[in-house]
Parts: C-alpha cells; structure tokens; sequence
C-alpha cells in the first residue's frame, strides 16, 4: 500500500458519514502465519448491536497478540467482509504508518464505551 503525502481528492460531509468507524476492545489475538504478509487475526467487542467482529491485520511489527487483549481500537465496521487467505475478515481495523510505514494502531487516549462511533 502507497502511503503518499498528498491529500485525496475533497468530498462532502455526507460521504464521511457513510462510513461508520466504531471503537472497540480487543478480546482475543492470535498469528495468523497463513496470510501472505505476516497479520494477526483480532476479534474486537463492539458491544451493543455490533457485537464481536473478526480482523485480520498487518500490526506484528509494533504489537504482539498476547499484548492485544483489553486494548480499544477503531474499525470500520461498515464496509463487506473480505476473505483474507482461509480467513473472514469483518472489520476493517484502523491504523496509520510510522516512518518505515509500519502499520501503528489507532485507538482513544482514554477508555470508552465500546460502539461509539467517531465524529
């Protein structure tokens, strides 16, 4: 994936609304050596009517599975879930890139409900 610096084309508010991103708390983690670059599957609580989403995700740089447990993330829980290898992901689990592009999870500063979503 291409990290440029410049920013995508404007859209309106209401394009942004279409995308529901909901924070969540991370339950289990487990390696997922089957995917061609090296992931971690995730299932996240989004409580509520969401409920337990499955990720998988490209974080083993910075984040072991074992230290994943108890932390809260933020996902796109809208989009369709994609195959990835044998496994269904459901979410979309929202990152950034450090300075070698590694990816770097995005989560709230403090604890919150799980479900809310971000405005």
């Amino acid at each position: 994936m291409s990290y440029s610096a410049e920013p995508a084309a404007p859209i309106g508010f209401d394009d942004f609304l279409k995308v529901d991103i909901r924070i969540g708390t991370i339950v289990e983690a487990a390696p997922y050596p089957e995917a061609r670059k090296p992931a971690i599957k995730l299932t996240i609580d989004f409580g509520g009517a969401i409920g337990r989403k499955k990720s998988s995700a490209q974080i083993t740089k910075h984040y072991r599975p074992e230290d994943l447990p108890g932390r809260q993330v933020l996902a796109v829980v809208n989009f369709p879930p994609r195959q990835i290898g044998k496994f269904m992901s459901e979410v979309l689990t929202l990152g950034v890139p450090d300075a070698d592009g590694e990816v770097v999870l995005i989560g709230p500063g403090l604890a919150v409900p799980d479900g809310g979503r971000m405005f």
